[in-house]
């Protein structure tokens, strides 16, 4: 059994995430939440916010199965591109920078260990 928790337009970079999810692929959903939760990038505060919610989605499920959360990993982690909004930076002698601020979507997919 697994469930899915999607983040989007979240605005941090997702080269800045990629960071950061790369550290708990594939580990158990406790020690990626202990990663998480002492990571000191600001990034990770959003991905342990997922997580949680993964975790949340499958509890809800199927209310009949009690899962434990020694159980569960990480099963698939990724980052997709959102949409980056461009602004316009004052530059020395009358011209302008041209500033793009990045946002990205983030899924979790959280399973069952069998």
């Amino acid at each position: 059994m697994e469930a899915v928790a999607k983040s989007r337009w979240v605005g941090t970079s997702p080269r800045k995430m990629r960071m950061v999810i790369d550290l708990i692929r594939g580990k158990s959903v406790d020690s990626a939440i202990e990663i998480l939760h002492f990571q000191p990038k600001h990034a990770a505060r959003s991905a342990e916010k997922t997580l949680r919610s993964a975790v949340a989605n499958l509890f809800q499920k199927d209310d009949s199965v009690k899962h434990d959360t020694s159980s569960l990993f990480v099963k698939e982690v990724f980052v997709n591109e959102g949409p980056t909004v461009k602004r316009m930076l004052p530059a020395p002698q009358g011209r302008a920078y041209r500033l793009r601020k990045r946002s990205h979507h983030l899924t979790i997919k959280v399973a069952v260990k069998s």
